[in-house]
């Protein structure tokens, strides 16, 4: 009951933080910068992980500036909220997104790049914008497994993304995250994201657990110059895995 309480007050705060988010981004960002603007989604972010009872802890170093690909393990919904809290990131994200009630909007607002995934051909037209994109000197950020897992291993890396890095010159930066009981340090299924499960449940189920950590560990930047990405693919798979296993 206690538990139940306590989630259902952070979900009313949860909801009253995404509103306010979207004012800010109808109303406030026409009028800022784009540093300005990254920085308020980074401190809303930070903001959002506290009202949920998440702890933030950052291993390694988040890149100053770009431009640079940063490519991670997705375990769920959850895991843009907790990368953008370390470092703001353009995030390629499922067309679908951009349509769901309010979060479409934070999404869009954060400069995320819509993918459709059901069509082969629209990942060119998406290497293109993220190729420009990363040229102009932004830091981009890709779930080469293309959906979530239960963290556990890893699933194969899709490798035509990586195309941009190549492309535009840009490094690669492997990252790599976990969710885990604070006071255990053990990792926990409370956010997971998978198959079957509906986010509905899975929002519960982190507003119910108890308090917890989101660690991100970010690895060190790759040259991308006469890379072969299928191949590259396959090594940073493994450089992601071994930073995952230096969360515990």
């Amino acid at each position: 009951m206690v538990h139940s309480l306590k989630a259902c007050w952070r979900l009313l705060h949860a909801v009253g933080h995404a509103l306010a988010g979207w004012w800010t981004i109808r109303f406030a960002f026409p009028n800022l910068s784009q540093a300005e603007r990254n920085a308020r989604v980074q401190e809303w972010s930070r903001r959002m992980l506290e009202i949920m009872g998440i702890t933030l802890k950052v291993q390694g170093t988040p890149p100053t500036a770009g431009p640079v690909l940063i490519i991670s393990n997705h375990l769920s919904w959850l895991d843009i909220t907790a990368i953008h809290a370390a470092r703001h990131v353009r995030f390629v994200s499922k067309s679908g997104v951009k349509h769901w009630p309010l979060i479409g909007t934070l999404s869009t607002g954060a400069g995320s790049l819509y993918i459709e995934r059901e069509r082969r051909r629209d990942a060119l037209r998406v290497v293109h914008h993220m190729t420009e994109a990363l040229r102009e000197g932004d830091v981009i950020g890709v779930f080469p497994e293309g959906t979530t897992s239960d963290g556990r291993g890893l699933l194969p890396f899709h490798a035509n993304l990586l195309q941009a890095a190549i492309s535009s010159g840009a490094p690669v930066l492997p990252a790599a995250l976990r969710f885990a009981d604070a006071a255990t340090g053990e990792t926990s299924q409370a956010p997971r994201y998978i198959d079957d499960d509906s986010l509905v449940a899975s929002l519960w189920n982190t507003l119910r657990a108890p308090p917890l950590l989101a660690i991100v560990r970010f690895g060190e930047p790759q040259d991308s110059h006469g890379r072969e990405r299928r191949g590259w693919a396959q090594s940073l798979h493994e450089d992601v895995q071994q930073l995952r296993r230096e969360t515990h």
